[in-house]
């Protein structure tokens, strides 16, 4: 039997700059697509719910880039870490309930200004505006 609630996590680490490529992974951690076994499936794969969170993550890098290097913000390294909680609603329908994004700066010495983007970022990503899911969101910042 499928048991609610379950988690689904993502990650993601990203040097600074527009141009460059960032590694993401979930907890599957392969490529290849399969229906989870939380949903009795064979697992070993990206499932649905793992490419979900990891859209709202990436969502969230590639919109943070753009506005950092546009606004000239220096910083080392980024780390966000989805958490995509799916359970029932009111009438016992499955969805993609909330999903909490802890980002993480490194390396920034304008943390005031960092942490305007990252409000900023929060209310402008196009894939986290689209869904319905209930977004939460925790920064931090070091020099």
């Amino acid at each position: 039997m499928i048991q609610y609630p379950m988690s689904f996590h993502a990650e993601s680490n990203s040097p600074s700059g527009i141009l460059t490529q960032w590694k993401t992974q979930t907890s599957s951690g392969e490529l290849p697509a399969a229906i989870p076994t939380e949903f009795e499936g064979p697992g070993n794969g990206f499932s649905p719910e793992d490419f979900y969170s990891l859209a709202l993550t990436n969502c969230f890098i590639a919109t943070f880039k753009v506005f950092a290097e546009k606004s000239k913000l220096n910083y080392s390294e980024m780390t966000a870490k989805g958490h995509l909680i799916l359970d029932r609603d009111e009438k016992g329908v499955p969805w993609m309930k909330n999903f909490h994004l802890k980002v993480h700066l490194s390396g920034c010495p304008d943390q005031e200004k960092a942490q305007r983007i990252l409000q900023k970022v929060s209310v402008s990503c196009m894939v986290l505006n689209s869904v319905k899911t209930e977004k939460v969101f925790e920064f931090s910042v070091s020099a």
